[in-house]
């Protein structure tokens, strides 16, 4: 059984601290795909709801204090519980206060998955690469090498997004060449992606190292293969249809369409 169908006959609780602009689509997206979204954010609850949860997705897109300390508690119940955590460093490198924040959050959360764009991942280990808001900007470096180097360090699976994207432990590199550039123009794009792999990896067996690196690469792999169908059904009618048909290929798009169309290589650090 894939990743996929074992989301869908599981319905994986997703517990998210995201932001404010991403929220609807990020539940909609989730329920789309089969999983339960459960968004909490008070200090008195989100340890709860951790603790119970199948996994937690963390979001800094949004930033401010209390958030920051939300997303704290949470990461740490979930620790303490063995709920895989996701962090998705939305925009560090962007402001000091933003990068401060990330790492201030790695220091006190053990994240299992570090998801983001390049700049993000980048600036999060301390290496130089230019970020306009939340997108990555020009920059010296090797993605892949940027993804080996973050998950050496940081003891994690890390997933960057891009052109094309890249999943790694450190050792084993999966490199994903399915997505559209389309999907760059819809706000949650990335935020949703997260959530997405927060479900996919609630699904795999926490003892196996190797079984979660593939269940967050599939996860990259069906996300851009619906955005993929999503375009081909809509060209030519905007963003705005794009994102509505998008949302239903992620309740449309099968295993067996996730097989045929996966475009996925392998490597070695």
């Amino acid at each position: 059984m894939t990743f996929l169908a074992k989301v869908r006959a599981q319905h994986p609780l997703i517990h998210n601290i995201t932001n404010m602009v991403v929220t609807n689509f990020t539940a909609n997206g989730l329920l789309a795909l089969g999983a339960s979204p459960f968004m909490a954010y008070a200090h008195e609850e989100v340890a709860d709801v951790a603790a119970i949860a199948n996994a937690v997705v963390l979001n800094i897109g949004t930033l401010d204090p209390y958030t920051v300390e939300s997303i704290q508690r949470a990461g740490r119940a979930a620790n303490e519980s063995g709920v895989p955590v996701v962090f998705d460093p939305v925009g560090a490198g962007a402001t000091p206060y933003r990068t401060q924040s990330a790492l201030q959050i790695i220091e006190h959360v053990q994240v299992d998955v570090l998801r983001g764009n390049v700049a993000e991942v980048a600036n999060v280990i301390g290496e130089s690469w230019q970020i306009k808001g939340v997108d990555a900007g020009a920059g010296e470096g090797n993605m892949i090498q940027i993804a080996e180097q973050a998950a050496q360090k940081l003891k994690c699976i890390v997933a960057i997004t891009g052109e094309k994207d890249v999943v790694t432990d450190g050792q084993n590199t999966y490199t994903i060449a399915n997505s559209h550039q389309i999907l760059t123009q819809v706000t949650g794009g990335g935020c949703l992606l997260s959530a997405v792999v927060g479900a996919f990896i609630a699904v795999a067996d926490a003892t196996q190292a190797q079984e979660r690196l593939e269940a967050v690469t599939e996860a990259l792999a069906f996300y851009g293969i619906a955005a993929e169908i999503a375009y081909e059904q809509t060209a030519g009618q905007g963003t705005g249809s794009f994102q509505m048909q998008f949302i239903n290929q992620l309740s449309l798009v099968t295993p067996e369409i996730v097989t045929a169309r996966a475009q996925i290589t392998s490597s070695k650090a």
